[in-house]
């Protein structure tokens, strides 16, 4: 039984770390706080638990029915490339604009879904990693390295209001405005990148 349980830790370990590196929770954190700083404390809890839970939801789902669904709907993972480009673009104007992407209508649950939890967890790339983790490692690893690359993001959000702390206020409003420009080329490369593929396919 030790070899099999080893042969699984590795794989484990081998779909984790692509995963992770993929969704990339450590470089996200200045985007994560340019998102939620003029939230109260109990509200950025509130915003990281809803992405993490719906998170571990999308990446299963897209791991198991995703190809289907892009079958059905006659779409693309590009396709998914572009319209999350699209998103996070408007996100990152609105940040520009109005300083924030807050409003007073939205809920911290809606902030964790879109864009927390998709596209910024659960992109293209993240949705891409976990069906080919599906194929190359079977379905326990595949289910495991969701769950244990989601928790430790969601470890690594726990200590944002440390950072918060350490930045104060207008540290976070000059993050929230710079990070806004990072979105903004974020989004552009999506877009770009996804549009390229789209190309190469058809020719």
């Amino acid at each position: 039984m030790s070899v099999p349980i080893a042969d699984l830790a590795v794989s484990l370990a081998k779909a984790a770390i692509v995963l992770f590196i993929i969704v990339d929770p450590f470089g996200n954190v200045p985007i994560f706080m340019g998102l939620t700083e003029k939230m109260a404390n109990a509200e950025r809890r509130k915003v990281f638990n809803t992405a993490i839970l719906i998170g571990i939801i999308l990446l299963l789902v897209f791991a198991f029915t995703g190809q289907e669904i892009f079958l059905i709907f006659g779409i693309s993972i590009y396709s998914f490339e572009v319209a999350g480009g699209i998103l996070l673009l408007i996100i990152s104007i609105r940040i520009l604009i109005s300083g924030s992407l807050r409003e007073d209508v939205e809920s911290p649950e809606s902030i964790g879904a879109v864009p927390i939890a998709m596209p910024l967890l659960v992109g293209p790339g993240a949705i891409t990693t976990t069906i080919l983790n599906l194929q190359a490692y079977g379905t326990i690893v595949t289910i495991l390295s969701v769950l244990v690359v989601m928790l430790l993001t969601w470890v690594i959000l726990r200590y944002v209001n440390s950072i918060y702390k350490f930045l104060g206020k207008t540290g976070s409003i000059v993050i929230a405005r710079v990070m806004a420009l990072l979105i903004a080329a974020i989004a552009i490369q999506y877009i770009l990148v996804g549009i390229s593929h789209f190309l190469e396919a058809l020719q």
